[in-house]
C-alpha cells in the first residue's frame, strides 16, 4: 500500500499535468460557456471556431501553426517522461507498444495493424451519431455553431489540419485516458469512478461548444473509457480520435458547400 506521502505526490503530479493541459482547458471552457450564456444572443446564434489563422501572412501563419502543433504536444511528452519504463515496451503499461504474444508467430509484430482497424470501427461508432447529435443540439438551442476550421486555403492547409487533429488525438487519449487511468488506479480509485471522471473531464473542456458538445463528449469518453478498461490499449482510441478530427476539420468545407444551412454560421 502506498504511503501518504506517495499518494500526496501522485495527487500533486496529476494536478500539475492537468493544469498544463486539459484541466486548464476545462476551466477556460467553463468560463466561456458562462460568458456565452450571459450574452443577449441564444447559444445557437453564436459561433466558435476551432482552427483559425494566426497571421494574415501565409508564411508566418504556417510557422505559428507548426509551433502550435509542436508545443501542444509538450504535455504528452511530459506524461511519457513520467511513465517511461526502462524495459520494452517502454509505455506498455499504458497500452502502447507490442502486447504480450498470444497469437500466431509474428502476430505481436503486427499489433498496430489490428488496433488501427479497431480504431476505424470506433470512429464510425462515435462519428455518425455524433454528427446527428450536434445538429439536434444546435437545433434545440443548447449548442453554439461550431466552425471546425476558418483557415485560408494554401498548399499546407490540409496537412496542418491533419497535424492538429493528431495533436488533439494524442493529447486527449494519452493524458485524459491512459495517464489518468494509470494514476487513479495507483491512488486506489475504482474502474467505474475512473471512467466517469475521465469522461467528465473530456466533456468539461468541450463546454466552449455548448451543452451539446459537453454531453456528446461525455458519451464519447464513457465509450472510450470502457474500451480502455476492457482491453487496455490506447492506440485504437488515438486512431479513432484522429480520424474523427480529420473528417471534421478537413471535411468541413465540403459539408458547408453541400449543406450551408446546417453547418454554416447563422445569418446576421
Amino acid at each position: 500500500m502506498k504511503s501518504s506521502s506517495s499518494r500526496a505526490r501522485l495527487r500533486w503530479e496529476i494536478g500539475i499535468v492537468l493544469a498544463l493541459s486539459y484541466g486548464a482547458s476545462g476551466i477556460y471552457a467553463i468560463v466561456a460557456i458562462i460568458e456565452n450564456l450571459t450574452r443577449d444572443q441564444a447559444l445557437s446564434e453564436q459561433v466558435t471556431t476551432i482552427n483559425r489563422s494566426l497571421s494574415e501572412r501565409p508564411a508566418f501563419d504556417l510557422i505559428y501553426q507548426l509551433l502550435s502543433f509542436s508545443f501542444g504536444l509538450a504535455p504528452v511528452a511530459l506524461v511519457g517522461f513520467l511513465l517511461w519504463r526502462s524495459s520494452r515496451p517502454h509505455l506498455g503499461h499504458l497500452g502502447f507498444g507490442t502486447p504480450v504474444q498470444t497469437g500466431a508467430p509474428g502476430a505481436s509484430r503486427r499489433w498496430w495493424l489490428g488496433e488501427t482497424g479497431w480504431g476505424f470501427g470506433l470512429a464510425a461508432l462515435i462519428g455518425i451519431p455524433g454528427i446527428a447529435f450536434y445538429l439536434v443540439s444546435k437545433a434545440i438551442g443548447i449548442n453554439l455553431t461550431v466552425i471546425p476550421t476558418a483557415l485560408d486555403t494554401y498548399w499546407w492547409t490540409v496537412p496542418i489540419l491533419v497535424l492538429q487533429a493528431l495533436r488533439a488525438a494524442l493529447g486527449e487519449e494519452v493524458i485524459v485516458v491512459a495517464y489518468l487511468f494509470d494514476r487513479l488506479r495507483r491512488l486506489g480509485v475504482g474502474p467505474l469512478a475512473t471512467i466517469v471522471a475521465s469522461a467528465l473531464l473530456r466533456g468539461s473542456y468541450h463546454l466552449y461548444q455548448g451543452f451539446g458538445g459537453f454531453i456528446g463528449n461525455v458519451v464519447m469518453g464513457l465509450v472510450f473509457g470502457w474500451a480502455y478498461h476492457r482491453y487496455g490499449r490506447v492506440l485504437p482510441l488515438i486512431v479513432a480520435h484522429w480520424i474523427l478530427d480529420i473528417v471534421s476539420f478537413a471535411g468541413f468545407p465540403l459539408a458547408l458547400a453541400l449543406w450551408p444551412s446546417l453547418f454554416g454560421a447563422p445569418a446576421g
